[in-house]
């Protein structure tokens, strides 16, 4: 493992570092950083900063702002009603597709992050909830072995997730219901059609709550 990680180029890991920082709530949406502030944080060298930006920039995960600045953009209510179409139609599908490949190894791995979830609700630590809830629907949807569609639910978190931050500090532990429960259950029984509703129904819980948010203009 670690002759593999020492085979990554630096500047894969500055691009996967400040991806991490964009899902898991430590740039909040709308706030701009400097480039030089990015450099200190992620203590790396300017062009391995640079090029992670402009492919974050790429992807729709962050904004020049001039200046020599960036920032997460904030979700509009267009952009999340795309997300949310989006979400809708290629999440549960890799999750029915996933169904039939879990063994029971990858459900209690998936039963583990479920409650590292759950703890991370309860102590309030937003960061460690964001990145807990996407390591389940990713370990989850990496069983699919459905590439095309993996890349584009990995796209879609990229935009949509840091909005979940500010709907988290408004709404607290009640923004995440736990349908993960539900979803493990249905593993379980090696149901993919309970298993494809329950992660459907979790998608749309969490964007409910940031079309609220947005409708009442946090």
């Amino acid at each position: 493992m670690d002759a593999e990680t020492r085979k990554i180029p630096s500047h894969e890991v500055t691009y996967a570092r400040l991806r991490d920082m964009i899902l898991f709530g430590h740039l909040a949406p709308g706030a701009p950083v400097t480039i030089q502030g990015l450099i200190t944080e992620l203590d790396a060298g300017m062009t391995p900063v640079r090029e992670a930006i402009r492919r974050l920039t790429a992807e729709g995960a962050l904004l020049p702002q001039g200046n020599r600045r960036v920032a997460v953009p904030e979700l509009s209510s267009e952009l999340l009603e795309q997300v949310a179409f989006a979400r809708l139609a290629i999440e549960p599908k890799l999750a029915e597709l996933a169904a039939p490949k879990l063994t029971a190894a990858q459900i209690d791995k998936l039963e583990a992050i479920d409650a590292a979830v759950n703890r991370a609700i309860d102590a309030g630590k937003l960061p460690d909830y964001l990145a807990a809830n996407h390591a389940f629907h990713f370990a989850l949807y990496e069983v699919a072995e459905a590439p095309v569609l993996l890349d584009l639910a990995r796209s879609l978190w990229l935009r949509a997730g840091p909005s979940l931050r500010a709907v988290i500090d408004r709404y607290g532990r009640d923004v995440a219901p736990d349908l993960h429960r539900e979803a493990l259950a249905a593993m379980r029984a090696g149901d993919a059609k309970a298993l494809a509703s329950a992660i459907e129904r979790d998608i749309q819980q969490g964007i409910d709550h940031v079309r609220q948010a947005l409708a009442e203009g946090h």
